[in-house]
């Protein structure tokens, strides 16, 4: 022990050694408590404990010092094979890796432990860095679902990517987890065969939930290709897809869908008519506004407010372009 050492600190980190796993949790569990960084070479010796609860306790204590040097041995308890420490570690490095740390995540996915190979994959989401790619994409043809679903979830946050060919295949996968992900991802892709992919799947796919990711990615694309389909998704099943898929059509007002949007006016939902009042709002067409007139005796106050806001939207457009 260093002559430096805190006398205080002294008698925990000797404790710290006992052979009785209960003094050893209330070693950790003071050290946590004062906080001093003496203690994290101590505390990192601690991951390695026999012991699975003074191991967690550790990576808490960690935590709390938020010291970057804690980093690679946090890393390493991602594989370890209790759920609780990993599920710990991930979170103290959520708020602790930085972009220094890229080169410790990639030697990581490298490993063969697929707990640490996911919690990799997720980490490297804070870091945004485009030069995670050719380490990330070996993972879209991963044999775990869970793998290729982080991968393509991971490939949305990183940086100067919006062309992604291999990205593509995840829509049609065979698990709906990747394809909802996949749905959510390809927003973000400007590949040419994005929007007809899309609207594919918001058609055929038979899970509701990635239909409606289908739907608010073809709403951040914004592109009337995908009208046709938008407008025959509008009578989906499932009025979660449905409310998507008004939101989507606001994003690209066009004068063709205004039948549906004013029978959507009618849905039983009430997320459905609001989006469906803001949709039809947005294409300043005077033959919109009696539909919502009648929105204004909607039994939910919120279709009310925005079916108002719509009409008058329509008007002040009028008012301001004379030749409509």
């Amino acid at each position: 022990m260093s002559v430096e050492t805190n006398q205080e600190l002294e008698p925990w980190l000797e404790m710290l050694r006992s052979p009785e796993v209960s003094d050893r949790l209330v070693a950790v569990k003071t050290l946590q408590h004062l906080g001093d960084e003496a203690a994290l070479t101590p505390l990192m010796t601690a991951l390695q404990d026999e012991s699975t609860v003074v191991q967690k306790l550790a990576v808490t204590a960690l935590w709390e010092l938020a010291n970057p040097a804690a980093v690679p041995a946090l890393i390493s308890c991602l594989a370890s094979p209790d759920e609780e420490i990993r599920e710990e570690a991930q979170s103290a490095l959520g708020e602790l890796v930085s972009p220094d740390h890229l080169l410790l995540l990639l030697d990581a996915l490298q490993q063969k432990d697929t707990n640490l190979q996911f919690h990799a994959l997720v980490l490297l989401r804070k870091i945004h860095d485009v030069q995670s790619l050719p380490y990330v994409l070996p993972f879209f043809a991963a044999e775990l679902p869970e793998l290729r679903e982080a991968a393509i979830t991971t490939l949305r946050y990183l940086n100067q990517v919006d062309r992604c060919q291999p990205a593509l295949a995840l829509l049609q996968d065979a698990s709906e987890t990747v394809r909802r992900a996949a749905a959510l991802t390809l927003g973000h892709l400007t590949d040419a065969e994005v929007v007809p992919l899309l609207s594919q799947a918001l058609t055929t796919d038979a899970d509701w939930q990635v239909r409606r990711n289908a739907a608010k990615s073809l709403a951040i694309h914004a592109a009337p290709a995908a009208i046709p389909t938008l407008q025959q998704a509008l009578s989906d099943e499932h009025w979660q897809v449905r409310k998507a898929v008004a939101q989507a059509l606001q994003q690209t007002p066009d004068q063709q869908v205004m039948p549906d949007l004013v029978r959507a006016l009618a849905d039983e939902y009430s997320d459905v008519r609001r989006e469906a009042a803001i949709a039809l709002g947005n294409l300043l067409h005077p033959a919109a506004i009696n539909p919502l007139k009648q929105a204004l005796d909607d039994p939910d106050r919120d279709v009310c407010i925005y079916a108002q806001r719509a009409i008058q939207k329509i008007q002040n457009s009028l008012n301001t372009t004379p030749n409509v």
